[in-house]
């Protein structure tokens, strides 16, 4: 009875130790197939944030001559030219964060805390770049007016303004989502261990 008894908790054992080991491979898989879906919406998060440093950029020079070939003031071109200079370097951050999410030494639980840093940031910048915009372009509208002596720059910078608007809100919305998605992701992993 006694050798019985050894024998049973022997067996118990090594299936209690097979089992252990069966969830682990099906963490560890589980583990990489996550991130692997996260990695895709972090590198659509990624090229979202290099286009718009990549704009950024660009607008620089073009404020400083076109704006200025159209007749806008030497004070609204440096004020737009600082503001996109602004709005690239805090892109570069917030992709700089983003990334630092992503080591691969981070576990799901550091992972998820730089996720949320990232999304906070994202949706920060729209503190500092909404009350801009609105002074801006209500000085747009002004020197626009006073260039044309009427409505045509107007009437342009008004449909590129909500062409923009448009567009701009449609990615930071998307972004805010991806980001949602990567952290309800480890959120259904980390729950669930």
């Amino acid at each position: 009875m006694k050798m019985e008894n050894v024998n049973r908790q022997d067996d118990l054992q090594s299936q209690m130790q097979a089992l252990k080991s069966i969830l682990e491979k099906q963490t560890i898989v589980n583990d990489k197939i996550l991130r692997r879906a996260m990695n895709r919406n972090s590198k659509w998060i990624s090229r979202k944030y290099i286009i718009s440093i990549i704009a950024c950029v660009l607008m620089v020079p073009y404020t400083m001559t076109a704006m200025r070939w159209i007749g806008f003031s030497l004070p609204f071109n440096i004020v737009t030219s600082l503001f996109f200079i602004t709005a690239g370097v805090y892109t570069y951050y917030n992709m700089k964060a983003l990334r630092q999410a992503f080591k691969p030494e981070n576990s799901l639980i550091e992972t998820n805390r730089g996720i949320a840093r990232a999304k906070k940031m994202d949706a920060d910048w729209l503190m500092l770049g909404i009350p801009f915009v609105t002074v801006w372009l209500g000085w747009f509208c002004y020197e626009g007016y006073n260039i044309t002596n009427g409505m045509p720059l107007l009437i342009g910078g008004a449909i590129g303004g909500v062409a923009g608007g448009i567009a701009g809100f449609s990615v930071h919305f998307k972004i805010q989502r991806k980001y949602r998605e990567i952290m309800e992701n480890i959120e259904d992993i980390t729950d669930g261990n």
